[in-house]
């Protein structure tokens, strides 16, 4: 990844700025990103998997991009994965995969298009930053997902509690949404590149 993309993405001021540099990232996403050791696809796609278990339930990938946790999930089995992003370039090149059921554009820190309980399971990694979705869009994803779901996100380590994230994650438990089944050292989303920017993984399951 290019540190200028990465900076711009997450100075991104507003939803139509982020969608636009999306959009403008789109042809060199996975070559900048994957360069650099991005894990954050396959460690979502194998997390998810590994509380999910063999579920022919539609799964979420929510801020899917380009393809990269569907087309993993694809691989591992999964058939019935639909995807969200708010770049519509970016779902075009996660279609040529021929990983995804479905696709909706969305912002979605404002809602998601989907019925309330539709999903076994949901994966949102490499969505939550400075720029990018907000804190509100795990109250959606916790809508869309069935009781007895599994959801799994990443939050960076360096900005989630300003951007709001611990109380919204407590309302959901303190209401009986969701509880947290597992939450992760801190590890590098890039083996190879960004040396200072840390995340953790959460597994929640949804009550």
């Amino acid at each position: 990844m290019k540190s200028e993309d990465l900076d711009g993405v997450y100075g991104a001021k507003n939803p139509d700025e982020a969608r636009t540099l999306y959009d403008d990232w789109s042809g060199s996403y996975d070559a900048d990103n994957l360069a650099k050791g991005f894990r954050l696809p396959a460690l979502g796609a194998g997390l998810l998997a590994s509380y999910i278990g063999r579920t022919k339930g539609p799964i979420l990938d929510a801020g899917c991009g380009t393809g990269l946790v569907g087309e993993t999930l694809m691989v591992m089995g999964y058939m019935h994965v639909f995807g969200c992003d708010i770049s519509k370039e970016m779902m075009a090149l996660a279609d040529k995969t021929g990983a995804y059921s479905g696709f909706e554009q969305a912002d979605m820190g404002t809602k998601l298009p989907y019925a309330d309980d539709h999903f076994a399971g949901f994966v949102c990694v490499g969505s939550f930053g400075p720029g990018h979705a907000p804190a509100s869009t795990l109250t959606h994803l916790a809508r869309v997902t069935r009781p007895g779901g599994y959801g799994v996100f990443n939050l960076l380590e360096h900005s989630y509690v300003d951007q709001g994230f611990p109380p919204v994650m407590e309302k959901l438990a303190a209401d009986g949404v969701w509880e947290v089944a597992h939450v992760s050292p801190p590890f590098l989303p890039f083996l190879l590149g960004e040396p200072d920017l840390w995340s953790r993984a959460y597994v929640v399951k949804m009550l």
